[in-house]
């Protein structure tokens, strides 16, 4: 990937602090900011209000919709460059501010230059799904219940012709900007109980993630053949592809950043 990026700096008289920050989505109308309404920004940034009133509003990897958890989002925020509270304790010192549903999982100085949206190189989400013929209470609101069976071997084979620089409109919701996008990896990942799918790429569109993954559930459900999933690629026709499936199921799971480092646990793939 390349690293000719443009560089960022905090206002004058600011530092920037890079987090990495976990959440349950399903109190939340996702990340950004919004009037009237519980945010993950929102619920972070009255905790460094308790701390100190000149830090700015965290900006994050990425904007989660509504009840999309994070199992590590990168964030970074520009507090007072006399900000006192010391990187290694301000994880604890911001959780005992935060309800339990938000945690701030790690926080540090950031290298010159860093920036939490526009530096990002790479964003990772993961699906779960509850294969099982019977619901689980201990998933409930964590992963999306599928009592079908999956053809595990045939829903990999359509994430074939997904991966790669394509036009994914006809798996995005309501998209005003260029729908082209670079999918790195596409890839379902079985397991006794909970089936994982993983999407990765620098960005995404709309509800792309989502759409994607109702999608490759009609191939493993046998209603959609591996080769269909090609033709809707082409079509372009958001109604040709599978419903979004439920926010509960989907995560960030972390991010990449050319030159910075990564955040989130390591992939699977």
């Amino acid at each position: 990937m390349t690293t000719d990026r443009p560089t960022y700096a905090p206002p004058a008289g600011h530092r920037r602090l890079r987090l990495t920050v976990a959440w349950d989505g399903a109190p939340y109308a996702g990340w950004q900011s919004q009037p009237d309404t519980v945010t993950v920004q929102d619920t972070l940034h009255a905790a460094f209000a308790q701390l100190t009133p000149g830090a700015f509003r965290a900006v994050a990897a990425g904007r989660t919709d509504a009840g999309v958890h994070a199992e590590a989002m990168p964030a970074h925020v520009d507090v007072p460059a006399d900000f006192r509270v010391p990187a290694p304790k301000l994880a604890r010192a911001l959780n005992a501010h935060l309800p339990p549903t938000v945690a701030v999982l790690h926080a540090a100085d950031t290298p010159s230059g860093f920036h939490a949206r526009f530096s990002c190189t790479q964003r990772r989400y993961v699906y779960r799904v509850l294969a099982a013929p019977q619901r689980h209470p201990l998933w409930q609101g964590r992963a999306l219940h599928v009592p079908q069976r999956l053809d595990a071997a045939a829903m990999n084979a359509s994430a074939a012709h997904l991966t790669g620089t394509h036009d994914f409109a006809a798996f995005a919701t309501r998209e005003e900007r260029d729908t082209t996008r670079e999918l790195h990896a596409l890839h379902v990942v079985p397991g006794p109980l909970i089936w994982e799918i993983h999407v990765h790429g620098e960005s995404f569109l709309r509800h792309m993630v989502r759409g994607l993954v109702g999608t490759l559930l009609l191939v493993g459900q046998g209603r959609l053949g591996s080769e269909g999933v090609g033709a809707i690629l082409r079509s372009g026709d958001r109604a040709q592809a599978g419903a979004n499936v439920p926010a509960h199921g989907l995560y960030f799971a972390g991010a990449d950043y050319a030159g910075f480092g990564e955040s989130g646990p390591a992939s699977t793939m």
